[in-house]
């Protein structure tokens, strides 16, 4: 029997590191390593190994996941099946979302790591690699656009998120769930996900800066006004509950939208930005009438890199408010107003 062809790309990260001159983990392993100490492999898939990079996964760039985007579209011409990209957890959820941003083939495209180094008890590394290579090499992974993968169970790219620093099931998608899980050996797919077609290639994208803004309880929103100074294209603002600001800020959420693009998003773990609930001052029918845009579904590091992505992609106005509403709320059945 012929095995399915995929695509592997090792970045680095704790499913790559080893004890070093530090006292801590570092990276130390290949792509290779990684393929051979799981002999498993070799009776799922032919694998290419491609090493991009060894570094933790908080030093990869936007500009990074976009040439690993364009990587994993000129290979899939090639006869693969699938791609998996393995790199750190910590972010994880950010490669996923932008492969399903920007990929636009439609084999499956697998992101996965490991919560624990290679050489600790119970290393959750080969668990994880053998469960990616199972799902980017299945044929019911196709259409299903990023994925990642990791403690046996397949998140969306755009809904995933890192629920714990420790935990090897540290990942999750609140308000949605897995859609899917590997068991026995094989992909069981549960749902689908609506998914746009993708963003044409962004150029410079790592020369976009877009600030994002956590809002306590308390804050005076000083940091909107200082950003057009420091040099800021774009603002997100993880905002309260439904995507509400104390009454203060709407003036200035008003004027920061004059000179840039400015996103509403919601620091809460599940659930979108509401758009037509509240009309109170500071709440997001005021903050969306004053220029804002919501960020949906989005968490706020999500729109941060959307913002980015079509910014560099030369969107701005209103083509650029369309395009991130439509993205932010892709599971809408209708068409977002």
């Amino acid at each position: 029997m012929t095995l399915p062809r995929v695509l592997l790309i090792s970045t680095g990260g704790t499913i790559t590191m080893t004890s070093g001159s530090s006292g801590g983990i570092a990276p130390t392993l290949t792509g290779e390593d990684l393929v051979r100490a799981v002999p498993e492999l070799a009776g799922r898939a032919a694998l290419e190994v491609v090493s991009f990079s060894m570094m933790p996964g908080a030093s990869l760039t936007p500009g990074d996941l976009v040439r690993i985007a364009e990587l994993i579209d000129a290979r899939m011409t090639e006869g693969f099946a699938g791609a998996v990209v393995v790199q750190g957890t910590d972010t994880i959820e950010e490669t996923a979302f932008v492969l399903d941003t920007l990929v636009a083939s439609d084999r499956p495209v697998v992101v996965t790591g490991a919560m624990r180094g290679a050489a600790a008890p119970g290393a959750d590394g080969p668990a994880n690699l053998l469960a990616a290579v199972t799902v980017a090499s299945s044929a019911a992974a196709g259409g299903l656009g990023a994925v990642a993968v990791l403690n046996d169970e397949v998140h969306a790219g755009n809904r995933v998120q890192k629920g714990h620093t420790a935990s090897p099931s540290a990942f999750v998608s609140p308000g949605f769930g897995p859609v899917g899980r590997v068991i026995e050996g094989r992909l069981h797919r549960y749902a689908r996900l609506p998914r746009r077609a993708a963003l044409p290639r962004p150029v410079g994208v790592d020369d976009v800066p877009v600030a994002l803004l956590k809002i306590p309880l308390g804050d005076d929103g000083r940091l909107l006004a200082a950003l057009p100074s420091l040099g800021y294209r774009g603002a997100v603002i993880d905002a309260m509950g439904a995507g509400h600001l104390p009454a203060h800020f709407s003036e200035k959420v008003e004027q920061l939208a004059r000179v840039m693009p400015v996103v509403l998003s919601t620091r809460v773990a599940s659930g979108p930005v509401f758009q037509r609930t509240y009309g109170f001052k500071g709440s997001e029918m005021d903050l969306i009438a004053r220029g804002a845009i919501p960020a949906g579904y989005l968490t706020g590091g999500k729109a941060c890199l959307l913002l980015r992505l079509l910014i560099a992609g030369g969107l701005a106005g209103d083509a650029l408010r369309t395009a991130f509403v439509e993205r932010g709320n892709a599971v809408l059945v209708d068409a977002p107003d």
